[in-house]
């Protein structure tokens, strides 16, 4: 074997010993990974996309509390309701949803899920105040009447 060859194969060898340990170290589920990125603070530990600086921290740390509340206006209802109808003339809804959506102060669209009731009740275009745990609707407080889910 030339010597050449030799070192050819060498050179070779280290750069699939480091691609190797490139894959290992950074792979999806890696701890040494995890802890890089909490050292570069681009990501949590869990692995999803820490908010950058620029954006809106309150904005941040409400998606991450409890339940949120906004000063917030109807504007829309929507409903998908599967009803059966038997022989006997007898009818029976299955599979129903119900799904509010608000306009907040700041002109940002919020989509909540809800009851039967709750849809029924909240009046449009009535401001209140709108309390939400992610996508479902606490309750909604207006002058003269809370509605709760």
């Amino acid at each position: 074997m030339t010597p050449q060859l030799k070192n050819l194969l060498i050179i070779l060898g280290g750069i699939v010993v480091i691609l190797i340990a490139v894959i290992v170290l950074f792979s999806g589920n890696s701890s040494f990974r995890k802890v890089m990125a909490v050292l570069l603070n681009e990501e949590s530990p869990s692995g999803n996309m820490m908010r950058s600086r620029s954006n809106n921290s309150g904005q941040a740390a409400k998606q991450q509390s409890g339940p949120i509340v906004e000063m917030a206006t109807l504007i829309r209802k929507i409903d998908d309701r599967m009803r059966i109808v038997e022989s006997t003339g007898q009818e029976k809804l299955v599979d129903e949803y119900y799904e509010l959506v608000f306009v907040t102060r700041k002109g940002q669209q919020i989509s909540v899920e809800c009851s039967a009731e709750a849809y029924a009740k909240i009046p449009f275009n009535q401001q209140g105040s709108l309390t939400y745990k992610k996508n479902m609707l606490v309750k909604f407080k207006i002058y003269e009447d809370t509605i709760y889910n």
